[in-house]
C-alpha cells in the first residue's frame, strides 16, 4: 500500500515577555498579571486560539527544558499543499502562504471569542512549503517584537515548523450498514483492499453465526460476554448490530460487533450518557478474536444535541486498565471528524483528542523497549494516530457520498490487520450516530432486524 504525501504544520513554544515599564502601569503591558491568548490562522483554515504562557522580562533564552507545547497544528493534504505553492491555480503567483498570529492581553471573551482581549499586536510568518513532503522545514525559532514602541514593546516566542506525515487514505464505498467496500485512496486512484459485512448478532443461533467467522465464534462470544452489559431489557433498545472487515481473499482481519445495547433512559427516548452503548473492536490472534479497543457512545442533552464517545485500548494483560485516547463530542446533525492525535495542544486541537494527551509520553514507535511496558499504549500511539469523517442525521441521499473517509498515520500500520481495526472503529462511530438516533425516529430498514421488518 503507498500513502499519500500529508504534511503537518505545527506552531508551539509559545510565551511572552515585556521589558520593565518606563511608563505608568496602564500604558504597559503586563501580562503577568492579565493574562494574553492569541489567534492564529492559515489561509482558509479554520481559526486556532492558544494561551500564551507569560516569562519574567529578565530571561534572555526560552526554558528548552521545559516540555515541548503544542499550541496549534494544521494538517496539510496534497491538494491543500498545491493551494497553498499555486500549483493548482492557472493564474498562480509567487506570493508564499503566511501563517498570521494576532497577540492579545486579557481574556479570551464569551461573543466572537475576542470582544474582552486587547490586541498587542500581529505576526506574520512567511512559509515555503515546496519540499515539504520529504523533510522537516523550520520557518521560524525565537523571539520576535510585538507591538509599538509607544504603547510598550513586547517580546513574543514562538517555533514554526512543518514535518512530512504520510498518511494511508481509506474511503468507504457506500455505508458501513450497506456492507460496502472499502478502497484504498491515493490521488485520483481507487484501489479496493477491504469488504465489509453487517449483520445482526441476536439470541437467533444462525444469526449470531453470519456476525463473525464461524472459526472464531467461540473465541468471540467469550469476549463479547466479558466486556457486554448483561442487561436485556425489553422495549426500547437497539442492540446485535456487527461488522466484519475481510480482506480481498476472503479472510477476516478485524470486526466490530455491539456488546452492550443502545437502551433509552428511563422515561426517555435517548442513550444517555450515565448508560452508554458499548462496541468491541476485535483483531484475529493465535486462532480466536482478541480485544483491541472498547467505544461508547451517548447522545448528549442541550441545545448542541451531540454525540458523545469515548475510546479506549484494551492491554494485553487483564489485570491492566484500558488507556482513553479520544473523548469528545460530534454533532448527531452535522457529524464531524473523529480524530485521534496525542500531541495534547490544547486548544488548537480538532474535536476528538484526548484530554489527558498532554501528559502523555513521549517515547518512539519504534522504541526498542527500553522504557519498558509500563509506558504502553504510548510507545506504540504517538502523534497523529488516525481521523475518520462521520455524516450526521441531516445526511441526504445516504449514498456514496455519506460514506466515512479514514486516514491513518503511517507509523501506526505495519500490517493489513492494523489498518483493517481503524477501519472497523471507523465504522462502529458511524453507526453510532444511528444508534444513539432518537427512539422516536425510525431506524432505516438496513438497520432493523428481519423479524422487525414484518410487524
Amino acid at each position: 500500500m503507498d500513502p499519500c504525501p500529508f504534511v503537518r504544520l505545527t506552531v508551539g513554544n509559545l510565551a511572552i515577555k515585556t521589558p520593565v515599564a518606563a511608563k505608568p502601569a496602564r500604558s504597559a503591558v503586563h501580562p503577568s498579571s492579565s493574562p494574553c491568548f492569541c489567534t492564529i490562522k492559515l489561509n482558509n483554515f479554520p481559526l486556532q486560539n492558544a494561551v500564551v504562557p507569560y516569562i519574567p522580562p529578565e530571561t534572555t533564552q526560552f526554558p528548552d527544558g521545559n516540555s515541548q507545547t503544542l499550541a496549534a497544528s494544521f494538517h496539510l493534504s496534497k491538494p491543500d499543499l498545491d493551494r497553498l505553492t499555486g500549483k493548482s491555480s492557472l493564474f498562480s503567483t509567487s506570493k508564499r502562504p503566511q501563517l498570521k498570529i494576532s497577540v492579545y492581553s486579557g481574556r479570551r471573551g464569551a461573543t466572537c471569542g475576542l470582544s474582552s482581549g486587547r490586541l498587542l499586536g500581529k505576526i506574520s510568518v512567511p512559509l515555503d512549503l515546496a519540499g515539504a513532503e520529504s523533510r522537516a522545514v523550520v520557518f521560524h525559532s525565537g523571539w520576535i517584537n510585538v507591538g509599538k514602541e509607544t504603547k510598550g514593546v513586547a517580546q513574543f516566542h514562538l517555533n514554526v515548523k512543518a514535518e512530512p506525515e504520510p498518511r494511508f487514505v481509506f474511503e468507504f464505498d457506500g455505508e458501513p450498514e450497506c456492507s460496502p467496500q472499502v478502497f484504498q485512496i491515493r490521488g485520483s486512484i481507487r484501489q479496493p483492499v477491504f469488504t465489509c459485512k453487517f449483520s445482526f448478532r441476536t439470541g437467533d443461533r444462525n444469526q449470531r453465526s453470519r456476525s463473525l467467522p464461524p472459526e472464531h465464534s467461540s473465541g468471540a462470544r467469550g469476549w463479547l460476554t466479558s466486556f457486554g452489559s448483561e442487561r436485556e431489557r425489553p422495549g426500547k433498545e437497539r442492540k446485535g448490530w456487527s461488522i466484519t472487515i475481510h480482506d480481498l481473499s476472503g479472510s477476516p482481519v478485524a470486526a466490530a460487533s455491539m456488546v452492550t445495547p443502545f437502551v433509552a433512559s428511563p422515561g426517555s427516548d435517548r442513550v444517555s450518557r450515565s448508560n452508554p452503548g458499548c462496541w468491541l473492536i476485535l483483531r484475529p490472534g493465535d486462532g480466536t478474536w482478541k480485544p483491541w479497543g472498547r467505544l461508547e457512545a451517548w447522545r448528549e442533552r442541550g441545545a448542541g444535541d451531540g454525540l458523545g464517545y469515548r475510546f479506549e485500548l484494551i492491554p494485553d494483560s487483564a489485570a491492566a486498565a484500558g488507556i482513553v485516547l479520544a473523548e469528545s463530542t460530534l454533532s448527531c446533525s452535522r457529524g464531524g471528524k473523529f480524530i485521534i492525535d496525542l500531541n495534547g495542544n490544547g486548544n488548537g486541537t480538532p474535536t476528538g483528542t484526548p484530554k489527558s494527551a498532554a501528559a502523555s509520553p513521549g517515547c518512539s514507535p519504534r522504541s526498542s523497549g527500553d522504557f519498558g511496558y509500563g509506558l504502553w499504549p504510548y510507545c506504540m500511539y504517538r502523534g497523529f494516530v488516525m481521523s475518520a469523517s462521520v455524516e450526521g442525521e441531516g445526511r441526504s441521499g445516504r449514498g456514496k457520498t455519506a460514506a466515512p473517509q479514514v486516514e491513518v498515520s503511517v507509523q501506526h500500520v505495519s500490517c493489513t490487520e492494523d489498518a483493517a481495526a481503524f477501519v472497523a472503529l471507523s465504522a462502529a462511530l458511524d453507526l453510532s450516530i444511528d444508534a444513539c438516533r432518537l427512539f422516536s425516529h425510525k431506524l432505516r430498514k438496513e438497520l432493523c432486524p428481519p423479524q422487525d421488518l414484518l410487524f
